[in-house]
């Protein structure tokens, strides 16, 4: 029997870090760098510069340049829902997987493709009308160590 990561539990790598990024930055109250942040939760650099791009974009961190630069968070946790931060991040996913689709499918795959999609569009609907229950707050709130 294989045995299942708890990660492969949680959702999707990105969601996962971009959460435990922002509950951290929360923490911290200040202006922190990326390899700070990336050392704290033991991520790769450069994945996480990706991941804070993202929400960078999206209005939920402020990216500052320069020697005191880095990351803090741009609006109150009670501000930031979960759902915010998932669709942030699968917006980068999609526009990366558009990138790497192949061009080239049968008839049947392309059919196969447009069907799993309609059916994948109501399952993650129902995600991210669930996620925008919870906000930051919620998460950091429910925290063991709070």
């Amino acid at each position: 029997m294989k045995k299942v990561n708890r990660i492969d539990q949680i959702g999707q790598p990105r969601f996962r870090i971009a959460v435990h990024t922002l509950v951290w930055l929360a923490e911290k109250e200040c202006v922190c760098s990326s390899k700070a942040i990336a050392e704290q939760l033991n991520s790769h650099a450069t994945f996480l510069r990706r991941v804070l791009a993202t929400l960078s974009q999206a209005g939920i961190v402020e990216a500052r340049e320069g020697r005191e630069g880095g990351y803090c968070l741009k609006k109150s946790v009670e501000e930031i829902s979960l759902s915010e931060v998932y669709l942030a991040i699968k917006k980068q996913e999609c526009e990366e997987a558009k990138s790497k689709a192949q061009a080239d499918c049968d008839e049947l795959g392309l059919q196969l493709d447009q069907r799993l999609e309609e059916i994948m569009i109501v399952g993650e609907q129902l995600i991210i009308d669930y996620l925008k229950q919870f906000t930051l707050a919620d998460i950091i709130s429910d925290l063991p160590c709070k």
